[in-house]
């Protein structure tokens, strides 16, 4: 699948981060380049290991996929490898990481990213919250990991039977007041809700819904923008199916 549809503006969603702050990210590490394609790319494209670095690693967008859809084969037909977890691994990671891909997923438990994608120490760099809920703390993650540690890829990762949008979507159609700070949560995912849909088909569509909303945020938030229009950084929304433990691409 490509991304032919124009990225909506960043305040479309939660409030735009201040000018302080993306100067400061921008100052992190110069600009670069970024673009949305399909789950799975082509496959001619190459990965090279800088020099130094014991483990070859995926430095492209295209790449990068690549190795997350073989690792989710893996776990989805229980061939998992669980790489990257001997003692001279450890040791290595000892004097600095080099992870090739930003996933931010929920907090759900049965929805652990390094095992879905048949992943090891080192690899992936995970920011949860539910229901990809974005705010500063989770942005700034994100950013970290690109500007950083020169990530190529940031994927959105919802799942199926999401209990924060059930939430979101029950004090919707309620209007019902969400204990605590789960409020917070369900105000933002609230702009998400699909009311085109009735009962479970609503918020199984709310949450493709939500995946779609974060990954256009993140991709039109200014301090990442660059990359994406160059090419060398992907934000590409995808959900995990419980049943299946398949992970698939959500079109933007």
């Amino acid at each position: 699948m490509t991304s032919s549809a124009p990225r909506p503006s960043i305040s479309q969603g939660p409030a735009a981060p201040s000018s302080s702050r993306r100067t400061l990210l921008r100052t992190a590490v110069t600009g670069a380049a970024l673009t949305a394609g399909s789950w799975a790319w082509d496959a001619s494209a190459a990965s090279a290991a800088p020099r130094g670095r014991a483990r070859p690693r995926p430095t492209t967008p295209e790449t990068a996929l690549r190795e997350l859809e073989a690792g989710n084969r893996r776990w989805r037909t229980r061939h998992e490898r669980h790489p990257h977890e001997t003692l001279a691994v450890r040791r290595e990671l000892v004097s600095g990481q080099h992870p090739f891909a930003v996933v931010l997923g929920c907090v759900d438990s049965r929805v652990p990213p390094e095992l879905v994608f048949d992943q090891g120490l080192g690899d992936l760099l995970t920011v949860r919250s539910a229901g990809e809920v974005l705010d500063e703390a989770v942005l700034g993650s994100v950013a970290f990991g690109v500007l950083e540690l020169g990530i190529p890829l940031v994927v959105v990762l919802g799942h199926a039977s999401c209990g924060a949008v059930s939430a979101a979507v029950r004090a919707d159609r309620t209007g019902e007041r969400l204990p605590a700070h789960i409020q917070y949560l369900a105000d933002r995912i609230r702009p998400a809700i699909d009311h085109a849909q009735e009962g479970a088909a609503r918020v199984d569509a709310t949450i493709s819904a939500q995946v779609r909303r974060v990954r256009a945020q993140l991709a039109a938030e200014p301090d990442l923008a660059g990359r994406v229009a160059e090419g060398r950084l992907a934000v590409v929304g995808a959900r995990y199916e419980l049943s299946s433990q398949l992970v698939h691409r959500v079109a933007d």
